[in-house]
């Protein structure tokens, strides 16, 4: 993900969390989790992303990589949902997981990307409580195998 894309990212991002349905988030949660859209910066820097784009090149989801084992961010503008963009996304994350042979993925999910990770066989480790300004949220810590046998290391005998 360049860095002229970060600022499409955090709108994306805000408007997602936003438009979350209300049997699932109140206007509260919502309001709080969105307001964290302004700490991203520095995570969108160190970490790996993707971005998911329409036919015109204009930016409608993306995914976030960070640390390298873990999917810190997936989400997709609200106009983009259902539409593949974050399964695309999510494949492309666990590929290059492959690549760089990360053994497992692990994340925090929401009660809105949680039945997608399902579908993706994520597996629930737990589900947890937490604090987001001030506002209580509950999120699932889900992971995934990548590599189904460790990585060998070439050694020389010489």
């Amino acid at each position: 993900m360049a860095g002229e894309d970060h600022h499409h990212v955090m709108a994306i991002y805000e408007a997602a969390v936003l438009s979350c349905e209300p049997t699932l988030y109140t206007r509260a949660q919502k309001q709080a989790w969105a307001a964290q859209s302004s700490g991203l910066g520095e995570a969108l820097r160190r970490g790996k992303g993707l971005v998911s784009c329409s036919a015109d090149g204009s930016v409608q989801a993306f995914a976030l990589r960070e640390p390298q084992d873990r999917l810190a961010l997936l989400y997709c503008h609200p106009q983009a949902q259902r539409q593949g963009h974050a399964k695309q996304l999510l494949a492309a994350v666990e590929a290059q997981a492959r690549e760089d042979q990360c053994l497992f993925l692990r994340t925090e999910a929401s009660f809105v990307s949680k039945p997608l990770l399902l579908r993706q066989n994520w597996s629930v480790r737990w589900r947890e409580e937490l604090l987001i300004n001030g506002v209580r949220f509950e999120r699932f810590n889900l992971w995934k195998p990548i590599l189904q046998e460790w990585p060998r290391l070439n050694s020389s005998n010489s």
